[in-house]
């Protein structure tokens, strides 16, 4: 599964030399998965709802050229993989055809009291989901 969105680069996001900080580049790869799973059907606030927390548990991240103020920015997000206790999620971030950065998050299962779940027992509802759309490996 594979999502695209577009923005401006804000200039909140920039510093004195109107180049982006290098942090921004994990807030737009949320905004990237957020709009993916909504676009599959599988918001993350329902997810929340439902007691699925999906906390960050590894991230990576190459910065291959400068965004800079004003650029319009395409990011695309993909799935990886999904797994029982995990999932994963690729970026790539682009300046027309020139990559700009590219990464990687990874996130694992947990329900409100913090403790790690598998996604098939808790919710098998939303296991079927992604098995039948291909995503789980």
């Amino acid at each position: 599964m594979q999502g695209k969105i577009q923005f401006r680069v804000r200039y909140a996001e920039t510093d004195a030399m109107a180049v982006v900080h290098h942090a921004n580049y994990y807030v737009w790869f949320e905004m990237g998965r957020t709009e993916l799973l909504r676009e599959m059907g599988m918001e993350y606030k329902s997810l929340e709802a439902q007691g699925i927390l999906s906390p960050v548990i590894e991230t990576q991240c190459r910065y291959i050229s400068s965004a800079k103020y004003d650029d319009l920015i395409t990011l695309e997000t993909e799935l990886i993989i999904v797994e029982r206790l995990k999932w994963a999620f690729g970026y790539r971030a682009f300046r027309g055809e020139e990559l700009l950065a590219e990464g990687k998050t990874v996130h694992c299962f947990i329900n409100r009291e913090g403790r790690p779940i598998s996604v098939k027992k808790a919710k098998p509802e939303l296991y079927e989901i992604m098995l039948a759309k291909g995503l789980i490996k």
